[in-house]
């Protein structure tokens, strides 16, 4: 595979008033796609004991199902199966024929009810989980997994989990590529950045559907979590060491952050990879170390960009919509699955 390194991408140019980070993270975010996706199919998987999440799939007709492609999409945090990214990427993936798996992360999407724990950076298994399932029980033939921001770190921390054999688990044969856009890889700094002045209205937004969301797990499950913890937690660090990791299984968020960052794990990715990256990222910060894994890495195509914001990537739309990191998302694909056939 072709590996994308200096100065990459000169493709991207960013919509005429959207050159600026900030607008592009804005309008890439309130912006609406069109939607093409058929109504869906809605399935509940198991992805532990306690912990079940929902999934709307979306299948191509008669046997194209098991032949096509199908697409895994998973979202950002506080996102859901109706972000609008997701929906971008899965009508371009529809478009292609693909089938289109819109995965909502534990508790996200409405369905605090499905398992008394909580989401977060971490749980790459859940993912994996879902993958193995479809593949098992509909007989599928070519898999891929695309996510966005926080889905990101899920998506390349499972590639390199498996790449790893950890738990002694590898890449089932059906996954032919994964991609990750504006992972958040390096949790610890982009956790900080998020408190940065000029960041502080993306860390409310954040904090307010995290608090909001606590508060419905402890109606829901009232003996397993205290609200007491809640208190007075103003940023996003704060509530990861007071929540998520209390009631996560970590030490601290130092500790979350240090094992859940895909960065560890970047290295043994063995499966084609796509990762987009926008160096004016207003959040997300890619250190030198996971940089220069990803450069290293001969299954990785790394495009970098000067300009895009936080999922965005809004160009000028020339012959498409202009959502220039689906466009990518879903060309990636189409050549890896032009190369299984």
């Amino acid at each position: 595979m072709q590996q994308v390194t200096d100065n990459p991408v000169q493709s991207f140019v960013p919509r005429r008033g959207f050159r600026n980070a900030h607008a592009q993270t804005l309008a890439g975010n309130f912006l609406p796609r069109t939607n093409i996706l058929p109504a869906p199919e809605e399935r509940l998987f198991q992805v532990e004991e306690e912990a079940q999440v929902l999934c709307h799939c979306h299948w191509q007709p008669g046997d194209r199902r098991q032949n096509a492609l199908t697409v895994v999409i998973v979202h950002g945090l506080e996102g859901s199966s109706e972000s609008q990214y997701v929906l971008g990427t899965g009508s371009k993936a529809w478009r292609a024929g693909m089938n289109v798996v819109r995965m909502n992360m534990r508790n996200c999407g409405g369905t605090e009810e499905l398992t008394p724990t909580l989401y977060h950076s971490g749980l790459s298994m859940d993912v994996g989980a879902v993958a193995r399932t479809l593949i098992e029980q509909d007989s599928l033939k070519h898999v891929a997994l695309v996510g966005y921001s926080m889905g990101g770190n899920l998506v390349l921390k499972l590639a390199g989990e498996w790449g790893q054999g950890i738990n002694e688990q590898r890449a089932p044969k059906e996954l032919i590529a994964v991609a990750g856009v504006s992972p958040a890889m390096d949790l610890a700094p982009s956790a900080d950045a998020l408190h940065d002045l000029q960041n502080r209205m993306y860390e409310w937004k954040f904090m307010r559907g995290l608090r909001n969301r606590f508060r419905r797990k402890a109606a829901l499950f009232p003996d397993r979590y205290d609200l007491r913890y809640l208190q007075n937690l103003r940023t996003i660090r704060e509530f990861d060491d007071q929540i998520t990791a209390r009631y996560s299984g970590f030490t601290s968020a130092d500790d979350y952050y240090t094992r859940a960052s895909s960065s560890r794990s970047a290295e043994f990715i063995a499966v084609p990879a796509l990762v987009i990256h926008s160096t004016d990222d207003p959040f997300i910060r890619m250190m030198p170390e996971t940089r220069a894994k990803l450069l290293a890495n001969s299954h990785v195509t790394f495009l970098e960009t000067e300009h895009g914001g936080h999922c965005a990537f809004l160009a000028d739309a020339n012959g498409y919509d202009g959502r220039w990191a689906e466009k990518q998302v879903i060309e990636f694909f189409e050549e890896q699955m032009a190369g299984r056939i």
